[in-house]
């Protein structure tokens, strides 16, 4: 009998490490996919040869089998549906099924870590209301650290947007007083700024393929807003859109935006740099104060220990 229930705990174990890690490198081939997507969208336009093979079949399988488990966390609202898709594009998965893995893992990690939980540790033999305690964090830590997850993939991809804008603002300016388009600058940009960053010399590749497939110039740049989900770059869109619409220059324009955010970058870096010595109190405090005391006070303890403590002892 003991025999039979270890060999179904080794099959369901051996299950439930197959189906997550499973889940995860789908997620993975999500990240890697939509660069293969990016680099065919290049060689169409002759930027660059196809770099990256189709997607393999057992990635439309995992897909489809992760589908029924993804339910179980799918919101039911229209508008939550729309806010996660809208979190997915700022960091910068555009793939259809992104939110089918993403939700499927949710559902995955809720219930894997308390099994797991329960499988490994001894929270089964604590009394009271201890287990359900235990089990009920580690089902909320499995199902929230998917966002977290995604948070800071959003978080680093907007960070580097922010900061290499500016730049490529300059870019735009240089192309636009060069005589060029405004279209054909951004396309230029583009192709320059990759060495800087690549993500944003990605979106706006996708503003100049929109615009060369009929896409109007006010369509395409909301959908950078959109895709970006950063304020400076939407104030950007506005900016452009009003010079377009009441016929102002346009280098001129760009080039008190390219300001603007200049001197908002460097108001960030300030803020952060001035965060330093709060963020440097605690290490300092815990690690480096407690081994400073003890290389400088270690000995001289030592010598109280072996001199001080038996004199007095004795006198006693």
């Amino acid at each position: 009998m003991a025999e039979s229930l270890s060999q179904e705990l080794y099959l369901f174990l051996a299950v439930l490490f197959v189906a997550v890690a499973g889940a995860v490198y789908s997620l993975g081939a999500l990240i890697t996919g939509g660069r293969a997507v990016r680099a065919r969208l290049r060689g169409v336009v002759g930027r660059a040869e196809i770099e990256h093979p189709d997607a393999p079949e057992w990635h439309a399988r995992m897909v489809k089998a992760a589908a029924p488990v993804a339910r179980l966390a799918t919101p039911t609202s229209e508008e939550d549906v729309s806010k996660v898709r809208a979190k997915f594009l700022h960091a910068g998965f555009r793939d259809a099924s992104a939110p089918v893995v993403y939700f499927a893992l949710k559902a995955l990690l809720a219930i894997a870590l308390p099994v797991l939980l329960l499988l490994f540790t001894d929270v089964r033999a604590r009394e009271g209301y201890q287990p359900a305690l235990f089990l009920l964090i580690a089902g909320a830590v499995g199902y929230y650290l998917p966002n977290v997850v995604l948070a800071r993939l959003t978080f680093v991809r907007q960070r580097e947007l922010f900061e290499a804008f500016p730049d490529a603002l300059d870019l735009i300016i240089v192309c636009v007083e060069a005589g060029l388009s405004l279209d054909a600058a951004i396309a230029r940009a583009a192709g320059e700024i990759r060495l800087r960053s690549p993500v944003l010399a990605d979106e706006l590749h996708l503003v100049g393929l929109e615009l060369r497939v009929g896409a109007t110039r006010e369509r395409a740049l909301r959908n950078l807003a959109a895709r970006t989900g950063l304020t400076e770059i939407s104030s950007f869109v506005a900016m452009m859109l009003q010079a377009d619409r009441f016929g102002t220059s346009i280098a001129d324009s760009l080039r008190v935006q390219a300001d603007s955010l200049r001197v908002r970058r460097r108001q960030h870096a300030e803020e952060q740099a001035a965060k330093i010595p709060l963020k440097m109190l605690f290490p300092l405090i815990f690690c480096i104060f407690p081994s400073l005391l003890l290389v400088l006070l270690g000995p001289a303890l030592i010598q109280i220990y072996r001199i001080l403590l038996p004199t007095m002892s004795g006198g006693g």
